[in-house]
C-alpha cells in the first residue's frame, strides 16, 4: 500500500459504495453505514461547494435509502444520475434484457443454495459470494446469453458477482457527464472505487489530469479510506477559516 495522497486543492470527489466507503456484506441489503458516514459526505460536499458524487452499481433508490443526504448521487453504473441533489433524474434511453434471459439464469440458481439474483431497471446481477461453485457456470451461461445481443449488453465482472447490463453507459461516461457542468468542471477529478465495475471511471479521471485511486492499493480498507475523507473535510475547513 502506498503513501496516502495529500487532499487535492478544487477536487471533484467521485466515490464507489459497495466495497469503497462501505464494506462488502454477504448480500446487498445487509452492508452497515457507519452512523457518521452520511453526515461526513454531506459536509464535505459542502466544502467542495457540491462537487462530490457517489457513483454507484446500485440503484438510485437504495443509495437514498443507506445515504438520504443531499449530495450528487449516480446509480446503475451512470443509468440514472441526479446530478444536483434536489433536481431531476437524468436517464438515457437504455434497453432492457430479454425477460428469457433472466429466466434461465434463475434456472440456473436453483441448483446454486445460497447464489441470488439482484434485479435492476436495465439489467441483472448474479450474486455468487455465498456459492462460489456457481461463478464459472454462470459466467459460461451469461456470455452465451450476452452474445446475442452483443451490440446492446455487456457482462460485467464484479466482486463475486456477475452483472448483465446495457452497453453506452459506465462509471466513466458518468464521470464525463458530470464534468462537463458546474460545480464540477474546472475541478481535479478524483475517483476511487475497489472494482473492475470502477475502473472506467479511473481512467477517465486520470485522462482528465485527475487521480483515479483503487481502494485496496492506496487505503487498503473503506475504514482507511473513511478516516482520509474525514481528514479532508478538516483540511478544507481549515482553509475556509484561515
Amino acid at each position: 500500500m502506498q503513501d496516502l495522497p495529500n487532499p487535492p486543492e478544487r477536487a471533484a470527489l467521485f466515490l464507489d459504495f459497495d466495497g469503497t466507503l462501505v464494506e462488502i456484506a454477504e448480500r446487498p441489503d445487509a452492508i452497515i453505514v457507519p452512523p457518521d458516514l452520511p453526515e461526513l459526505l454531506e459536509r464535505l460536499s459542502g466544502r467542495l461547494d457540491g462537487a462530490l458524487a457517489v457513483i454507484s452499481g446500485r440503484p438510485l433508490a437504495e443509495l437514498d435509502h443507506f445515504l438520504p443526504v443531499a449530495i450528487a448521487k449516480v446509480g446503475s453504473h451512470g443509468a440514472v444520475l441526479r446530478p444536483q441533489p434536489q433536481g431531476p433524474l437524468e436517464e438515457p434511453a437504455l434497453p432492457s434484457p430479454p425477460a428469457a434471459w433472466r429466466v434461465r439464469l434463475a434456472t440456473l440458481v436453483e441448483s446454486f443454495p445460497g447464489a441470488f439474483i439482484e434485479d435492476k431497471a436495465h439489467g441483472f446481477v448474479l450474486h455468487y459470494r455465498q456459492s462460489p461453485e456457481a461463478g464459472p457456470v454462470a459466467r459460461t451461461l451469461l456470455e452465451s446469453l450476452v452474445a446475442e445481443a452483443p451490440d446492446a449488453f455487456a457482462l460485467l465482472p464484479a466482486r463475486m458477482a456477475w452483472e448483465v447490463t446495457p452497453r453506452g453507459v459506465s462509471k466513466g461516461t458518468a464521470v464525463t457527464s458530470l464534468m462537463a457542468r458546474r460545480p464540477f468542471a474546472g475541478r481535479l477529478p478524483v475517483f476511487v472505487g475497489d472494482d473492475v465495475t470502477d475502473e472506467a471511471g479511473m481512467a477517465v479521471a486520470r485522462a482528465a489530469g485527475g487521480m483515479g485511486l483503487r481502494l485496496q492499493d492506496v487505503f487498503g480498507t473503506p475504514p482507511v479510506f473513511r478516516d482520509w475523507l474525514a481528514e479532508m473535510d478538516r483540511h478544507y475547513a481549515r482553509g475556509a477559516a484561515a
